[in-house]
């Protein structure tokens, strides 16, 4: 008989909230969780302390059927787990046997004397299944207190991680069946978060299994459908079948899977049309280039770059035209127009691109910090695009460049 499980995962110490180590223990067991089909809704870290301890616990036994313990089950005294517990359930702690004299012969083993609060390491509750703890000290418990089942595990992870795998993922798997969570995250580009969630409402709105979660990363905006199904296979398949109804609302933005960036996405287009790219940079200084570089075989796309920083340089190696800077600046769409157009032929590229504008803190030739002009010539003619980016000189320069490729690919596609 299977059983939806709803789990939560507590970590404790203080130590993770003061930042002096990460809790990487939540962020494996839930991927471990996923694996075998079992929901991981909530995450909690608390620190230290029995009031806290004992709040936090006794939301979790409201909201969710499975908790996941893991820390506060040393030898000292701040170690409160088990007490926060108690005072939640009034269940009995009692020292296990077998646990205590396994402490006590490491210790005679290792020619020292145990002081006597290693013996709070041994204690479980009463009538409770006990989680050999194969690699440590304290062993992990297994309690079900009103229809919700509790685990107590040791927070020293390689500790955590032989206890969970031996023993709590047979256990739950007994519980919730052979099941798996499988995910894909679709990738998009010029389309903002809003307008994405907008469009795909009814979807979102209707959603079980599949589940659909926008979210906005660097440079792109990414949509992860997750399935929950018997096998791999069928959870691939129900996946398969969402992601078409998301690109058939709005596939015109979607460039591809998984850690896919769109840079390599532009970089892919550009080899597999047999086209080259020539950049003219002035703001962005050769950082548009240097990210196709990152590709291997980028020689075969990139015929070149300048890094026109300088006015003279734009003149003398890029031919714009003195007229053009004396009436129009060097931050402007004609001198974009020229720079993207000129790479173009003096390099004998596909595709030329430019990027000239300001990256801040101060106004140039009258423009505000942020204001970017982005040229891209091609034999169809040339096309300046302007922006107002926000940010400090490196957030500028940064987005300029992905505004770049965002341009590239929407021409590429």
């Amino acid at each position: 008989m299977t059983k939806q499980l709803n789990t939560e995962i507590i970590a404790v110490g203080t130590e993770l909230l003061l930042g002096q180590i990460a809790n990487t223990n939540a962020q494996w067991m839930s991927g471990e969780l996923a694996a075998n089909g079992i929901n991981t809704y909530y995450h909690t870290v608390v620190g230290d302390n029995m009031d806290r301890l004992t709040a936090v616990f006794k939301r979790a036994q409201q909201r969710s059927n499975v908790v996941l313990v893991t820390g506060g089950l040393g030898p000292t005294q701040d170690d409160l787990s088990r007490e926060a517990f108690q005072q939640l359930t009034d269940l009995r702690i009692v020292e296990e046997k077998d646990s205590l004299q396994k402490i006590i012969d490491f210790y005679r083993d290792q020619g020292t004397e145990m002081t006597p609060n290693n013996r709070r390491q041994a204690r479980v509750f009463e009538d409770s299944k006990v989680l050999p703890n194969k690699v440590g000290m304290a062993p992990g418990n297994l309690v079900v207190y009103k229809d919700v089942i509790w685990i107590f595990m040791p927070g020293v992870p390689r500790e955590m991680k032989q206890i969970f795998s031996d023993e709590v993922i047979p256990y739950l798997k007994s519980i919730n069946g052979e099941m798996v969570i499988e995910s894909k995250v679709l990738n998009f580009t010029g389309i903002g978060e809003s307008v994405l969630e907008h469009t795909l409402e009814d979807l979102i709105r209707t959603q079980h299994n599949p589940t659909i979660a926008p979210l906005a990363v660097k440079g792109k905006i990414t949509v992860r459908v997750s399935a929950k199904a018997e096998t791999k296979e069928k959870a691939l398949s129900m996946i398969e079948n969402t992601k078409k109804e998301i690109l058939s609302y709005i596939g015109r933005f979607y460039f591809g899977e998984g850690s896919m960036t769109l840079e390599e996405k532009v970089f892919d287009l550009l080899r597999e049309q047999q086209m080259s790219i020539a950049s003219a940079e002035s703001l962005t200084g050769g950082l548009f280039a240097s990210n196709i570089v990152d590709n291997s075989g980028a020689s075969a796309v990139l015929k070149g770059g300048v890094v026109c920083y300088d006015p003279a340089v734009k003149r003398q190696v890029l031919q714009v035209a003195d007229e053009t800077i004396r009436t129009h600046g060097t931050v402007s769409e004609q001198c974009a127009k020229e720079l993207a157009e000129n790479v173009r032929d003096i390099l004998g590229s596909s595709i030329g691109i430019s990027f000239t504008g300001v990256a801040g803190p101060n106004e140039i030739e009258g423009k505000k910090a942020g204001t970017v002009y982005i040229g891209i010539a091609t034999e169809e003619g040339t096309k300046v695009n302007k922006f107002v980016f926000a940010g400090n000189r490196k957030q500028v320069r940064e987005r300029a460049v992905l505004k770049g490729y965002e341009l590239l690919f929407t021409f590429l596609k």
